[in-house]
């Protein structure tokens, strides 16, 4: 188990996000605390974290944010403000247009997709720094659905794939390699890429690490971190920018679920949540993984195990089996932990499920504020 979030989830109706503003800002501190040291930009990606009520706070610590789209870079502008970076694999003329009004660095993900609309960027009402995300071909990651860096990715451009002329009008570099990954993880990879594009960095003037970092994670070794940030500094001249989204919400928050029925199936029990893995909490299927609830353990660990069933009909809507001191019982509360980051911005409606509130905790107060409760309309409207 993470960090232990002493939440109080007596009286909270479920399902519930429940976002912990103390350790959120313990990891907020962290962040700003290398960003200075190192002399480097850290950005909230919002494709991991994008609970906006929570940015008044974020943005005391961190400067801007990384967006994926027009939507998200608009989110970005209106509710947090600072900095607005921008990278998508492909962007439209319309998206591109929205992101322009938006964002202060646009990153292409191919020298092809430049020349087509550097045209477009360049008649902006506004100054955008323009970059290009490149591929170093070496991988860090062992889940294959996460490695930007897995043979025949379509993300970022490989070496051999490019001319001194696709980078006119280009100031930076972008890569994105790890994933839930240390500072070791990075220092490879850095050797990957300066080996590669070594004398392409040396003509930039930004570069952006990008995210995967497990920088607030207790074993991450910070201090190598900020060495290498250091020595990219010094060695090229270059603004060092880095976009977790993890590391800002890692241990933040929990999802708290109620059983609703406890039922026999040949040799197992199944307890039936009103939560669901594949509409709320889908990366325990895609990534996969088994999520840590608290009180509980792995089978034969507690006299009392069940498999854990969501809310909709997909006959793999299973979280896992778990093993619990005592039986479970119909109204029983269930907390989930780590379900800050990737999760609430991957929620869906599938069967019509309701989502699960959004809650702040105090942990000053014990106070626990409701700040988003979603109904009938929110399943609708996203329909037609």
């Amino acid at each position: 188990m993470g960090r232990d979030l002493r939440i109080d989830v007596t009286e909270v109706d479920t399902p519930a996000f429940v976002v912990d503003l103390g350790a959120l800002r313990e990891n907020l501190e962290i962040l700003a605390d290398v960003s200075e040291r190192a002399g480097c930009t850290i950005l909230l990606a919002l494709k991991g974290f994008a609970m906006w009520s929570v940015f008044p706070l974020v943005r005391q610590y961190l400067g801007g944010v990384a967006a994926s789209s027009p939507h998200e870079a608009r989110l970005g502008r209106e509710e947090h403000g600072g900095e607005i970076h921008a990278y998508a694999p492909a962007y439209s003329a319309q998206d591109l247009a929205e992101i322009l009004r938006h964002a202060d660095h646009v990153i292409f993900n191919s020298s092809s997709q430049w020349r087509r609309l550097r045209a477009q960027v360049r008649a902006a009402d506004r100054d955008v720094a323009c970059g290009l995300r490149i591929n170093p071909e070496h991988s860090e990651v062992k889940v294959p659905i996460y490695d930007p860096c897995a043979p025949g990715s379509r993300l970022g451009a490989t070496r051999e794939t490019l001319n001194d002329s696709d980078l006119d009008g280009i100031s930076g570099l972008h890569i994105h390699t790890l994933c839930e990954l240390g500072a070791t993880n990075l220092e490879r990879t850095l050797a990957a890429v300066e080996n590669k594009f070594g004398a392409l960095l040396a003509r930039m003037q930004w570069i952006n690490l990008g995210g995967g970092h497990h920088i607030t994670k207790p074993d991450y070794d910070r201090e190598l971190l900020i060495r290498l940030v250091r020595r990219l500094r010094e060695r090229y001249g270059v603004r060092v920018i880095l976009e977790p989204g993890e590391a800002i919400a890692v241990d933040t928050g929990v999802l708290v679920a109620s059983v609703l029925d406890v039922i026999r199936s040949g040799d197992h029990r199944i307890a039936i949540l009103d939560t669901s893995a594949t509409a709320h909490m889908p990366d325990v299927l895609e990534m996969p993984y088994r999520p840590e609830i608290a009180g509980a353990g792995e089978p034969g660990e507690h006299p009392h195990t069940y498999r854990l069933g969501g809310l909709t009909c997909l006959a793999g809507d299973v979280v896992g089996d778990y093993a619990f001191p005592r039986p479970l019982e119909v109204g029983d509360k269930l907390v989930f932990a780590d379900m800050a980051h990737y999760t609430m911005v991957k929620t869906t409606t599938f069967n019509g499920v309701r989502l699960p509130d959004i809650a702040t905790h105090d942990p000053d107060s014990g106070d626990i504020r409701v700040v988003r409760r979603f109904g009938y309309e929110d399943y609708r409207d996203r329909l037609s």
